[in-house]
């Protein structure tokens, strides 16, 4: 049986009836010497941050959304990698939204046959950019370092690099 730390009174439960302070159901009761050949309990240690190919692999997962989220967030904010791979995400994503947007508009102001050819080119280029973003999240999570052509100056400089 349990016993308060604040009032001594006997508790069944997460908390004292008598006095309503928090009672640990696993603390020995006050004045008990620890059981020998037991050792004290090792102290919780903080859960370590994502490594680095994982925290900037995520970046890519959602596009700008998670972009945006490893860049708030404090202890990866502050790392240039993933700084720079979040700033890429969020370049690309921005780019690919974009050159599907123009994609739309010419598709619908062309007549049958032409909106036909720009519509197999749509697919095309939008599935050659899930190519390339496929690409940037397994090689990023590999560890390797992927710059593109315009977007990734952009994050470079943006990121520190």
């Amino acid at each position: 049986m349990a016993f308060c730390a604040t009032c001594g009174a006997p508790v069944e439960g997460r908390f004292c009836a008598k006095c309503g302070s928090a009672v640990d159901a696993t603390a020995p009761p006050a004045g008990a010497a620890p059981s020998p050949g037991v050792p004290p309990a090792a102290p919780v240690a903080a859960a370590a941050p994502m490594a680095d190919n994982v925290a900037s692999a995520l970046c890519y997962v959602l596009g700008f959304i998670t972009g945006i989220i490893f860049l708030v967030i404090a202890p990866y904010n502050q790392n240039r990698l993933v700084k720079f791979h979040a700033f890429q995400s969020i370049f690309f994503s921005v780019a690919a939204i974009i050159i599907n947007r123009v994609l739309a508009i010419l598709i619908g102001g062309t007549g049958v046959m032409g909106s036909f050819a720009l519509f197999a080119l749509a697919t095309l280029i939008s599935l050659g950019l899930f190519i390339v973003w496929l690409y940037l999240l397994i090689m990023t999570y590999q560890g390797k370092m992927v710059v593109l052509p315009v977007v990734g100056q952009l994050a470079r400089q943006q990121a520190g690099l």
